[in-house]
């Protein structure tokens, strides 16, 4: 605490205010060190911090204790040795490529992926010669047919966007065999699946959705080996994609209820999935926990604690049926690109999520201009179940 004097002028106190006195009783809940840069005692101060002799920050581009901590309680629930936050899940996909690739590299992708992660990979290829060979997630054998001795990386989603298709995660880390699995397990969270325990290296979550889960924070976060972790954490600093001290307070806060959200959804989802597959304004519902979805045997075996709150849905009838749809449902179950907010949510994959991809791509991968997902919130099954069903009954 800085120590002031009444000699001092007022423009001096004023500067150098703001501080309680010092206080031994610790806060209920965790501060929030909104801080530019931490003061240093002297330079033998700064040569321990740096050098990690002792524990301690400089400049929060760096690190900061909400940072650390948000970081930190995402590994442990995915039974990972450390993690990093950035300022977005693409921010915290970028620093681990610019870590872990170079010119020449080479990795393999799953073909469905959240279509900005489709678009970062061609942007790789195209401008910085890293070779990508996109597979199908749904055969492993294509993953090991890919490798190479110059494949440095592997990425599958653990559920994916948009047509909840689970990874046999333990069958494509066999595959790949010493290159690393890195999951993006945004739709099922540490709370479902915990990729390292099936044999995934790293594991990285848009922390916007369900790890905040209220729709108000910005974040992205990658939890994995100690030492992998220490270079994508010098990567997301040099590039600026760091996350900040708010955002990281507000989803350690989300973070807390994250087992008690995920249950509600996970059961909500399931009546729900089931109401609109009996819809004869449905073509197809896709959702795990149906017995009809294609990789309900993986989700049987991995997904043993419920199958999320993400469903998605086809409606006859195209994009004029999907657009009439919305604009019945906007006062209730609005139209929003982004998911895992604590109210329900519709959005549009062939216009926001997967927009960035040609027709033809979308084609291949299943998204038609009929798929609607629906991020089921914490509201009641039965009202959105009406809501729903108001919504159909006007196509």
């Amino acid at each position: 605490m800085n120590e002031q004097t009444d000699s001092e002028a007022p423009a001096t106190q004023a500067a150098r205010g703001g501080w309680a006195a010092d206080f031994v009783t610790r806060p209920s809940a965790p501060p929030l060190y909104q801080t530019t840069a931490f003061d240093l005692e002297d330079l033998g101060q700064l040569d321990d911090v740096v050098s990690g002799k002792s524990q301690g920050y400089i400049y929060t581009r760096d690190g900061n204790p909400n940072r650390e901590a948000f970081a930190s309680d995402v590994a442990r629930l995915e039974g990972a040795e450390a993690g990093v936050a950035c300022s977005s899940g693409m921010g915290a996909l970028t620093a681990t490529l610019m870590a872990l690739l170079k010119s020449g590299d080479h990795l393999v992708a799953a073909r469905v992926l959240y279509g900005r992660t489709g678009q970062l990979l061609n942007h790789l290829q195209n401008s910085f010669g890293v070779r990508v060979t996109f597979v199908d997630a749904n055969q492993p054998d294509e993953f090991a047919a890919a490798v190479t001795p110059g494949t440095k990386l592997a990425i599958v989603e653990s559920v994916s966007n948009p047509l909840l298709e689970v990874a046999d995660l333990p069958a494509i880390a066999a595959a790949v065999g010493g290159v690393p699995l890195l999951v993006d397990s945004t739709f099922a969270t540490p709370c479902l699946l915990r990729p390292i325990d099936h044999g995934a290296t790293l594991v990285w979550h848009s922390a916007s959705k369900y790890l905040n889960g209220h729709g108000d924070v910005m974040l992205g976060v990658i939890v994995g080996p100690s030492a992998s972790i220490r270079r994508i954490k010098g990567l997301s600093s040099l590039y600026g994609v760091n996350s900040n001290p708010y955002e990281c307070w507000m989803a350690s806060r989300g973070l807390r209820t994250l087992p008690l959200r995920i249950e509600r959804v996970s059961a909500s989802a399931q009546i729900l999935a089931e109401f609109l597959a009996s819809q004869p304004q449905v073509g197809r519902v896709y959702y795990p926990g149906l017995p009809a979805h294609p990789t309900r045997r993986q989700a049987e075996r991995l997904l043993t604690r419920g199958c999320g709150g993400m469903l998605s849905f086809e409606l006859n009838g195209g994009r004029p049926a999907v657009d009439a749809f919305f604009r019945e449902l906007a006062e209730t179950i609005p139209f929003s690109p982004t998911l895992a907010d604590a109210r329900t949510t519709l959005s549009y994959p062939a216009g926001t999520s997967h927009k960035f991809m040609t027709a033809a791509e979308r084609a291949a991968c299943g998204i038609r201009d009929g798929l609607v997902r629906l991020s089921v919130g914490l509201e009641d099954a039965g009202d959105l179940q009406r809501e729903l069903s108001a919504g159909l009954a006007c196509l």
